[in-house]
């Protein structure tokens, strides 16, 4: 690990560690920590305990892989490399696939005027606004879309796609969403344009003075228009204004990454995600 990034690894590693426990129950399994969600809303994952003086081992993986599936979950783990060198052969010899994705950081000096990245329009949402709801499904709906088409290049999914997710969104996950916003947990922000309606969108996690930007997307339909740019630039913004000091993501990919290094984001290590290899047919 980088001397210099000592102190930025170690504000990391209590962001995740913060981030999952109002909204589930832990359970440890030796150098492991699984979350469980309590209620509505996306699986956690497992990563490694804050403290632990050695990488989880390999029949931690596996006593946590066994709770998961008994439990209905992903088999997902997430750590950072430069804390826990040791997990990522750990995590290939139990066969399991690890995306390592740029882990950046922002310079606030680097960061643009939003609205010099697209010339569609960025709003912050707002939980007092009479649309919020309508706005909170839009922005799930256009990251879910976004998602199962990843990257950066253009396709076909649009405005029709984006619409029937929405009608497959649940109540709970749109209450949830405000809570968060309103106790200053969650920004959430949406790029739309009143002919085509939403097309980007993008959120942050709070803890204290460090958050972390993620589910950035945009319809497939609407890419190559500094839409993911411009939600992020905003995303940015808002969290700066709010005294947040350190603003974090995790690029998808190289090709994503270079989007963020137009917004002021600078790699400082590498987020690994690991889920089983997938089984092919």
């Amino acid at each position: 690990m980088d001397p210099a990034h000592k102190d930025l690894f170690r504000r990391l590693e209590r962001f995740y560690d913060a981030v999952p426990r109002d909204a589930a129950r832990v359970e440890e399994y030796g150098d492991l920590v699984l979350f469980v969600r309590d209620g509505a809303g996306f699986p956690f994952y497992a990563r490694p305990r804050i403290g632990a003086s050695q990488p989880p081992s390999l029949a931690d993986l596996g006593a946590v892989r066994e709770r998961q599936r008994e439990l209905g979950l992903p088999e997902a783990f997430e750590w950072v490399h430069e804390t826990t060198p040791g997990l990522l052969p750990v995590a290939r010899s139990a066969g399991l696939a690890v995306l390592e994705a740029p882990l950046m950081v922002l310079d606030p000096e680097a960061l643009p005027d939003p609205a010099s990245l697209s010339d569609v329009p960025v709003r912050v949402l707002d939980p007092d606004a009479p649309d919020f709801a309508a706005a909170v499904a839009a922005r799930r709906a256009v990251a879910a879309v976004a998602f199962a088409a990843a990257g950066t290049g253009r396709g076909e999914a649009g405005p029709a796609e984006r619409d029937a997710a929405v009608r497959a969104l649940e109540a709970a996950a749109l209450d949830e969403e405000r809570v968060r916003v309103v106790d200053g947990r969650r920004i959430s922000a949406l790029a739309a344009t009143p002919a085509e309606g939403a097309l980007a969108s993008g959120m942050a996690m709070r803890v204290d003075d460090v958050a972390e930007i993620a589910g950035v997307g945009t319809l497939p339909v609407a890419r190559r228009r500094g839409l993911g740019a411009a939600v992020t630039a905003t995303l940015a913004r808002e969290l700066l204004a709010a005294g947040t000091d350190l603003v974090f993501l995790s690029a998808g990919s190289e090709e994503i990454a270079r989007v963020y290094l137009r917004v002021g984001f600078r790699r400082v290590g590498t987020a690994c995600i690991a889920e089983p290899t997938p089984v092919i047919p």
